[in-house]
This record gives C-alpha cells, sequence and structure tokens, in this order.
C-alpha cells in the first residue's frame, strides 16, 4: 500500500462518516455529489469531505480501496454505502438513520451541522471547518 492509499483508508476508517466528492460542501462540482450531501444532511448526520479533484491519483487509489469506480462514494464507521442514489435512497427510506443508529449509535445526531473538510494529498491531513 502506498502512503496516499493509506491516508485514504485511515480518513475511512477513523471518520464516522466520510463522502469523497467532486469539491467540497461549500463549492461542490457535480450534481451526483451535491444529492449525496443532499441526502446525508436530510437526515442530519455530520460528515468528512475529501475532495478527489485536486489529484487524479485520489480518485484512482479510492476505487482500487472501495471497488467501486464512481463518485460520491459514501462510507459510514468504515463501510462503503454507496453513491449517490444509493445514499438518497437509504435517506429516503429511512434506512441511512437505522445504519447511522446501528453503527455509531446516537452519538451521531450530535454531530448535525459539522461538515469538515480533508485534504489528503501533499503529506498532511489539516481539517478546516466547512460549515
Amino acid at each position: 500500500m502506498n502512503e496516499l492509499q493509506d491516508r485514504i483508508k485511515e480518513t475511512i476508517e477513523q471518520a464516522p462518516v466520510v463522502v469523497f466528492m467532486k469539491g467540497t460542501p461549500e463549492m461542490v462540482m457535480c450534481g451526483n455529489s451535491a444529492r449525496a450531501l443532499d441526502a446525508l444532511r436530510a437526515v442530519g448526520t455530520g460528515f468528512t469531505a475529501v475532495d478527489v479533484l485536486p489529484d487524479p491519483r485520489i480518485r484512482q487509489e479510492l476505487s482500487a480501496l472501495s471497488q467501486w469506480p464512481t463518485i460520491p462514494q459514501v462510507f459510514v464507521s468504515g463501510e462503503l454505502v454507496g453513491g449517490a442514489d444509493i445514499t438518497e435512497e437509504l435517506a429516503q427510506s429511512g434506512q441511512l438513520e437505522a445504519k447511522l443508529d446501528e453503527t455509531l449509535g446516537d452519538d451521531w445526531r450530535e454531530t448535525a451541522g459539522r461538515e469538515q473538510v480533508v485534504e489528503v494529498v501533499d503529506g498532511s491531513s489539516p481539517l478546516r471547518l466547512a460549515r
């Protein structure tokens, strides 16, 4: 495993909810990424976002790890939930909220509105509050 793949894996394992997306929550660069964010916001969970656009290797390494070819990719407790369509469907059916309850307990409800952006390139992973 290389350093970038290690950072991606670490982000997936450490963040309770993470979305790999095109752009950031402040400046979404893709309609599907916006739909995934809207679904997460609709259930009221905070999340960590990773912009895959700064370096094409991010998308390549992420897809190699997840075996999922498209962006966005939403993970809950280290497990791939899916892309925009699946995340939306789970949010609408109540299954996303149930998954959050099952894997994170009630603590995830306290993260509502907290949106962090993590950079996985250039050796540092500075966090900044996006919202």
